[in-house]
């Protein structure tokens, strides 16, 4: 198995078969591509994709409460339920109309828009929590935002 760490390549074997008297050339073109050559025989190139990154951001225990609060409330859940932020909506027995509430839900309680690509991919509390948080953060920055452009004018 080859793998590539920036310019780097290391190959480990698979099999304890593996002879270590191989003769293994590699090179490495523009950042874009790998090829490999083991005893003279050549492999085809491998390009290379840039990786995706996720920041995950946990939410604040008091907002991922709030949205516990807010999906029994819309679920007509009882008092003594348990949700967390790994409750999935689906398990609650929520359904795509339950779903479309419980945003509307979070969008009155928070103060926040929730634009409908966003609330498609909300599927647990914790998802919720995590883009809520993120909505108050941009929407808290655009205030300051409009605040200095006003003094400035």
């Amino acid at each position: 198995m080859a793998s590539v760490t920036g310019a780097s390549v290391s190959m480990t074997s698979l099999s304890s078969s593996f002879k270590p008297c191989l003769a293994l050339s590699s090179r490495i073109s523009n950042g874009n591509s790998i090829s490999f050559s083991i005893n003279g025989s050549r492999f085809p190139s491998l390009r290379l994709q840039p990786m995706r990154r996720q920041v995950s951001c946990k939410a604040k225990p008091e907002t991922v409460e709030k949205v516990c609060e807010v999906v029994k409330k819309q679920l007509a859940l009882p008092a003594d339920s348990t949700i967390n932020g790994e409750s999935k909506f689906s398990a609650l027995g929520a359904d795509s109309l339950d779903t479309v509430e419980i945003v509307m839900g979070l969008e009155e309680t928070f103060g926040i828009t929730v634009e409908e690509e966003n609330a498609q991919t909300i599927a647990t509390v914790q998802d919720a929590a995590d883009l809520i948080e993120s909505l108050v953060e941009n929407k808290g920055a655009k205030r300051v935002d409009n605040k200095a452009e006003n003094k400035a004018a």
